[in-house]
């Protein structure tokens, strides 16, 4: 059982949640003490106002936590976030809120990245409500604490090397078989994209990955966008640009995130993870605009921009996962600024041509409260990545729908996967809410695993 979970519901403190056009009601429920209490001191079920009321002694009775309007199901993470010492269960709160999802919340409240400075101390514990699997609820709070962790680390602490550690640890954890192509052997082995890309860095560039889960099930493969930090080469960014750009690894977070809860929950895949970790540095030895290289797939690309590098390392990562023809190809990256000025940080677009698969991502969205929006694979804009003198541009010749023409250039190295989706998050929290704090996030990892959890558990 997590840490932050208590074993007995000796003593616990009820915790209530309303919204406010249930107050009334609620009010009406309580005790005449608590209702007095919460009238007095004009609790009106604001979002996010939390009440602890006194019993006679002077301890607490009751925590009352204000919803606004609702629609929150991961709101009660203000409980565990906000609570002082002591040991609590849920009572009277909404449906959605309850249950799995109220443990989980509790436990996404917990989070702190505690690697650089001591955290506080959390004495608040839950009592898990019944019929609730802690396991489960334990498992996707870790895999997302993994992943904001493996954000928030800054790059001189989260180089190349780094990341493709953290693969190593996680499948070592999991017993999976690991690999990894380091510098000059990426030339060899045929990933020259990925090998373009972190060339001008000193700390060497590599492709990390591992397989895990029997042989003969279905084939599922993770790619995640590993740049630990993206300068944009020679079309360098300005201050602002570079200022959270230690996020330009969230995808390959967020794949570890997913990893962690498949591999845990021992679904019935054969999973495969790959990252290319690069950094994306200015030396004599980057690359530069109007360079031409050949891909894993035989494509030449034409370099229109150095700071469009995350599609050239995916394009020979997913050449590469494409080879096996999985059943689901999942390619998750930090890709455009686009993608942010269409949908915002909290509502990534994802572009597949499934029908069926873009259905089920957006119920699990839901069902998740991690949610996801599709975008069109608009074949009008395929002009847009042709080169004069290679076979394309990574630098569209457009100026705008670059989400998708990002996608697009994509979807020229994925040929045989008989499902394929790109998901374009953020990785990012701007405005927090409950168990969301402002930082590093794992944007579409539950949605992902609840989806993966449906089609494949055992």
């Amino acid at each position: 059982m997590h840490a932050s979970f208590s074993r007995t519901a000796r003593n616990s403190i009820p915790l209530h949640a309303v919204t406010t056009g249930e107050l009334k009601r609620f009010l009406a429920k309580r005790p005449r003490r608590e209702a007095t209490y919460l009238s007095s001191t004009g609790f009106s079920a604001r979002d996010g106002d939390l009440k602890l009321v006194p019993n006679a002694s002077g301890g607490i009775a009751c925590a009352v936590l204000g919803l606004g309007k609702g629609g929150d199901t991961l709101a009660l993470a203000q409980f565990s976030e906000q609570l002082p010492a002591g040991t609590y269960r849920l009572d009277d709160v909404p449906a959605e809120t309850g249950g799995a999802n109220g443990a989980l919340a509790w436990l996404l409240g917990t989070y702190q990245f505690t690697r650089y400075r001591k955290g506080k101390s959390l004495g608040a514990k839950l009592v898990p409500p019944k019929d609730v699997d802690t396991d489960e609820v334990a498992r996707i709070a870790q895999g997302v604490f993994l992943g904001r962790d493996l954000i928030n680390t800054p790059p001189n602490d989260m180089g190349p090397e780094e990341l493709a550690n953290a693969v190593r640890d996680l499948a070592k954890q999991h017993g999976a078989k690991f690999s990894v192509i380091v510098g000059e052997a990426l030339l060899k082995q045929n990933y020259p994209l990925i090998h373009a890309v972190g060339r001008g860095s000193d700390r060497v560039p590599r492709l990390a990955g591992f397989t895990w889960g029997r042989a003969d099930a279905p084939k599922v493969t993770l790619v995640g966008k590993g740049v630990v930090f993206d300068t944009g080469g020679y079309d360098l960014k300005p201050a602002a640009g570079m200022a959270a750009m230690k996020k330009d690894m969230g995808g390959a977070a967020t794949v570890l995130a997913i990893a962690s809860m498949v591999m845990g929950a021992k679904l019935d895949v054969r999973l495969r993870v790959l990252v290319p970790a690069v950094e994306n540095s200015v030396s004599g030895n980057a690359y530069r605009p109007s360079d031409v290289f050949a891909s894993r797939k035989g494509l030449t690309v034409e370099i229109g921009n150095t700071d469009a590098e995350g599609r050239l390392v995916l394009a020979d990562a997913l050449t590469e996962a494409d080879s096996e023809t999985p059943q689901l190809l999942i390619d998750i990256a930090t890709l455009t600024g686009a993608a942010r000025t269409a949908t915002g940080f909290e509502l990534p677009p994802f572009f597949t041509d499934d029908e069926a698969l873009a259905a089920d991502l957006m119920r699990h969205a839901r069902s998740a409260n991690d949610p996801l929006w599709r975008l069109p694979l608009w074949r009008g804009y395929e002009s847009a990545l042709n080169s004069t003198v290679a076979d394309l541009t990574n630098n569209p010749n457009y100026a705008y729908a670059g989400a998708i023409t990002a996608a697009l250039f994509l979807n020229r190295f994925v040929t045989k996967a008989k499902s394929w989706v790109h998901l374009d998050i953020a990785a990012w929290v701007d405005r927090p809410r409950p168990g969301r704090r402002a930082g590093a996030e794992t944007s579409a990892a539950r949605a992902i695993y609840s989806l993966l959890k449906a089609r494949y558990a055992r």
